[in-house]
């Protein structure tokens, strides 16, 4: 009964990061902000080095540091910097900033890979909680702001001719992915948060004919990663968070495979 509890926990704290990261990640993709998810993910390990140093909760602390970092690059990037390099160079400095100030922390000893590649193995109930809240908050925004979203992506003239704010709904991306970021780190680990918001729904975009339907074929990807993934750790010892992702890739490999023999069936 005690495996089948952490595997039942496991798998409810993957599908509720699933639920987060499907929806939101078509937007990443849709907008191209892979490298924006890059940074707020890396900058995830700092937020948990000032956690421990100030003794509060890693998840505020990660979250408080990656809505800082999407901030950040929100604000440089509407000043006209050079967005990539402005990413790049945050991202980077964030992930190795954070790594030291945590060898520095006195009588502190952290196993950095559980933050870095994910420990779904260990989440707990209390865990779980503030998965589902975070979850909540991430999919009700993205509910409540999706036609000015969406508007705002194709156009952001198109968004302004309608009395939309362009930035406004930038934002409204920032604290959703600040959230997910927070939320998923236990799970797959700041290295690894933006491959499972990009990947699915990347391989979700090959069957979709509708945003709306994008967004569903993400979140049931997403969710069929982490419960393949899992599985896979569990038979062959392999560590979660990276399986995980391995399994989403070979799923995007699948769509990609089964659209282009869709497409030589429909040609005879």
């Amino acid at each position: 009964m005690i495996i089948d509890a952490f595997i039942l926990r496991a798998l409810l704290a993957g599908f509720l990061v699933a639920v987060a990261a499907g929806p939101l990640g078509c937007f990443v993709v849709w907008r191209r902000m892979a490298y924006f998810g890059d940074a707020t993910s890396h900058a995830a390990i700092l937020g948990v080095a000032l956690a421990l140093a100030f003794d509060v909760s890693i998840f505020a602390g990660t979250l408080a540091t990656a809505l800082a970092m999407a901030v950040v690059v929100a604000a440089l990037a509407g000043r006209g910097w050079a967005v990539d390099t402005t990413l790049g160079v945050l991202a980077h400095s964030a992930l190795a900033v954070g790594l030291v100030a945590v060898s520095f922390l006195p009588g502190v000893r952290v196993d950095l890979s559980a933050y870095l590649f994910g420990d779904i193995l260990t989440v707990t109930a209390s865990d779980l909680w503030i998965m589902a809240i975070g979850a909540a908050l991430v999919v009700g925004l993205l509910v409540w702001r999706w036609e000015p979203l969406l508007t705002a992506t194709i156009s952001e003239d198109l968004a302004r001719s309608l009395g939309l704010d362009p930035a406004r709904e930038r934002l409204a991306l920032t604290l959703a992915l600040a959230v997910t970021v927070a939320v998923a780190l236990k799970v797959v680990g700041a290295l690894l948060i933006a491959a499972l918001l990009i990947v699915p729904a990347a391989a979700a975009r090959v069957y979709a004919r509708s945003p709306e339907a994008m967004a569903v074929w993400a979140v049931l990807l997403a969710g069929l990663a982490v419960a393949a993934g899992l599985g896979a750790s569990l038979q062959l010892d392999t560590p979660a968070g990276p399986s995980i992702v391995t399994a989403a890739a070979a799923l995007f490999a699948g769509s990609l495979a089964g659209a282009a023999l869709i497409r030589v069936v429909r040609a005879r």
